[in-house]
């Protein structure tokens, strides 16, 4: 293999990559908008509108912060009381899902 195909096979692993990563971010970011649409007694049109929010608020920076920061300003705004604690473990649970998710789509 000439350094060439090395190359390119290194480039091609990359952006499988960052498309597995983007996929997973979207993933983990619209089942986790759903939980709180659920949380807000959100529910068909309604809780897919409200997850595509929170799917869109984590294009804002890589991670979940931009996630955890609108959820906690709904909640806040809707009157409703919730534990930073349980956003951060429901952020862990559908990013782990998602990724198990995306993972068994390459296979």
């Amino acid at each position: 293999m000439s350094f060439n195909d090395r190359e390119k096979a290194f480039e091609n692993k990359f952006s499988l990559d960052q498309q597995s990563s983007f996929k997973i971010e979207a993933r983990a970011s619209k089942l986790i908008g759903l939980w709180a649409a659920e949380k807000f007694g959100l529910s068909g049109a309604d809780a897919e509108t409200y997850a595509k929010e929170v799917i869109a608020a984590n294009l804002d920076e890589p991670g979940y912060d931009d996630v955890k920061r609108k959820l906690k300003a709904d909640f806040q705004s809707r009157n409703i009381p919730f534990d930073s604690a349980e956003i951060d473990a429901v952020t862990e649970k559908y990013v782990s899902e998602a990724t198990k998710q995306v993972e068994s789509e390459k296979s």
